[in-house]
């Protein structure tokens, strides 16, 4: 394992998170803040409790899982996308290292900054609601899953996009209405029967549900199952990862 590798391309990318620390960081918590506003404020008025909780605090984890999909997808997809549109892309798989110890480095670095922009959410929310984590360890667990998992699947479009407009193409048209449709303000039993079980089709449902348990140990799925469905998507985001790798998908051009 070359971690001298691993620990240049990893720092690297910090460092660019640095250097737009305004648009790394700021951005998110700023949005968050809106939501409150709009949604803890406007609809928290008439809606007083979900499933025995304040409404304000029952959209604190839609919306720290909200800001971790789209950073990660956001962060992996450009931090590799940006190698491979300038050519130095071809530097680093010249280099005496593996395909994994390059995913280490890209992916690494994107899920850690994902996992510093939702603890600092998870801090700003502390603000505007009280809030009590029934199980820390399994919300820490759920935070870099989802942290490692999304940054995963963000790296794989940013090796499949070929222009900047591909790149926003999944993550806004895609994974942003996914976190709305998939219980990130609401809980699925407020829904009819027809669209509950359509809503179980929904794989972000899976993420949110588990996530909100480990704060208020109420879900709209079994814990189990979301982490198996977790775990699941991890495992096909590395399978795809490393077929790309391995057959030169769209680096051999």
């Amino acid at each position: 394992m070359n971690f001298q590798a691993i620990k240049v391309i990893y720092f690297n990318e910090m460092l660019r998170a640095w250097n737009t620390l305004l648009q790394t960081i700021a951005s998110p918590v700023l949005s968050t803040c809106l939501y409150f506003v709009v949604f803890g404020s406007a609809i928290g008025s008439r809606i007083q409790e979900v499933e025995g909780v304040p409404y304000g605090s029952f959209i604190v984890p839609g919306l720290i899982m909200l800001s971790l999909l789209t950073q990660s997808i956001s962060n992996a997809s450009f931090g590799i996308f940006f190698p491979k549109f300038t050519g130095t892309i071809y530097e680093v798989m010249s280099a005496p290292i593996s395909f994994f110890e390059i995913l280490i480095g890209y992916v690494g670095a994107a899920a850690t900054k994902s996992l510093i922009i939702g603890l600092i959410i998870l801090f700003t929310a502390g603000f505007f609601v009280d809030l009590e984590v029934k199980h820390p360890v399994w919300m820490v667990a759920f935070l870099i899953l989802t942290c490692i998992s999304f940054s995963l699947f963000g790296f794989i479009i940013g090796l499949w996009a070929t222009n900047f407009e591909k790149l926003q193409l999944i993550p806004l048209l895609v994974i942003t209405p996914l976190v709305f449709l998939g219980g990130s303000f609401y809980s699925v039993s407020m829904l009819s029967p027809i669209w509950q079980k359509i809503t179980l089709f929904n794989p972000v449902l899976y993420l949110i549900s588990g996530f909100r348990w480990s704060f208020f140990g109420v879900s709209d799925v079994p814990v189990v199952t979301s982490l198996l469905m977790i775990t699941v998507f991890l495992s096909l985001c590395l399978g795809v990862v490393w077929w790309m790798f391995k057959t030169g998908y769209r680096l051999k051009q």
